[in-house]
Order: C-alpha cells, then structure tokens, then sequence
C-alpha cells in the first residue's frame, strides 16, 4: 500500500516507520522541506529496510502519492494543511489522527467531520487515544493484550484499508461506527488526555468486560 503522510512530526515518524518496516511504500510532507527530507532519512534507517526509502514531498505529492493519506499535524494547522493537498484528496482515505487540548475541545466543531467537509475525502478517526511513544513500540501490547484501535467512518473500503493497518501495527482494530461518532472518540481523548495530565491512571475508569453488565 502506499501511503501519504500530511506532516513530519512525531505521528508521522512513529507510524510511518512502523508501517514502512511492515512492507508499504510511505512519503511523508512538511512545510520546511529539509528537515522533511531529514527526517524520511532517519525513518529509512530506523525502519532498517533496505531496499526502498520513506520518500518526503509536499503536501500536495503526499496527497497524490497515497493509496491512502493520514492527517498528522497540529489541529491549529490543520485546515492549510488540507488546502495545501488539494484536490488528490477527493475521494480518498484520509487518516485523522488530530486531537486538540483538553481543555479547548469543542464537541460542536468536530474535527473528523471538517476535515471530510473540506476535502471531499472519505475520512476514518483512528490512532488518537494514545501517546505517540505507544505507537512506536513494535507491538503495543499490555499485560498480554494486543492495544484496541477504535476507528469511526463511513466508508466501507476506507475502513477496511484502515483495519489493515492496524493490524499491521500489531494491533486489533475496532469499529467505532459512523463518522458521526468520531465526535465521541474526539472527546473521548480530551477527556482521558486531561486525566492523563492531572496524574490519574485512566484506564482504571473501565472495568473488565466481564464485569460490564448483561
């Protein structure tokens, strides 16, 4: 598969290592493009495949270069960043992965659904939950169990590209239903995000399955 990557910061290295190393072809995208092309290098190296490079391009060649193109910038920036694209983005998979701060989350601007709006894009909310370091590990598994990736979106091809890649990953994907819902995995995040910071363990807040009533 090949994927573009809209960003070169750390969503875009974790990830797009990952997924290099697993066998697909990844171009990743910046606005300064020497430190773009510096960092596809350290992907290239870490990934340790050989036989192919992490390409680095422009928005607009991510765009165009991807079977399937993941959102990975700053929410502040995310609107250029879509514009910059263009239109390579009607009509395709598009990974969201963006949260904002905790405390500036507004569940009546949902960012999924604008990103969809603008691009003409079939987009799939994924990978927001955890902190990018999770995301480099090779395969994020706790206490035995595989991490469970909820993805919320529409489209049926663009889900199932998305569950490939997770799996990829080591993970085990999730569906999370429609784009509609991706509103509640966004706030979801800010949720855990802002207890994450304030030094609660989240994840105590669910009990076992078993223990989640008939």
């Amino acid at each position: 598969m090949r994927i573009g990557i809209l960003g070169a910061g750390g969503m875009a290295d974790a990830l797009g290592t990952q997924w290099h190393r697993a066998g697909h072809e990844v171009m990743i995208s910046g606005r300064d493009a020497e430190k773009t092309a510096a960092l596809a290098a350290r992907m290239t190296g870490a990934a340790k495949v050989q036989e192919r490079e992490v390409l680095a391009g422009t928005f607009a060649e991510a765009a165009a270069f991807g079977d399937v193109v993941m959102a990975a910038v700053l929410e502040a920036g995310l609107t250029d960043v879509l514009a910059a694209a263009g239109t390579a983005l009607r009509g395709k998979p598009l990974i969201d992965v963006t949260n904002v701060h905790p405390d500036a989350y507004d569940p009546t601007r949902p960012i999924a659904g604008a990103a969809a709006d603008l691009t003409g894009a079939h987009v799939v909310k994924a990978f927001n939950l955890c902190h990018v370091d999770v995301w480099r590990m090779t395969p994020p598994v706790f206490d035995g169990r595989p991490l469970a990736v909820p993805l919320c979106g529409d489209d049926p091809a663009a889900l199932e590209l998305v569950r490939r890649l997770v799996a990829d990953l080591g993970c085990t994907p999730l569906d999370g239903g429609g784009l509609a819902r991706a509103t509640l995995l966004e706030a979801t995040a800010a949720f855990v995000i802002g207890l994450w910071f304030a030094g609660a363990d989240a994840q105590a807040i669910l009990t076992p399955k078993e223990h989640a009533g008939a």
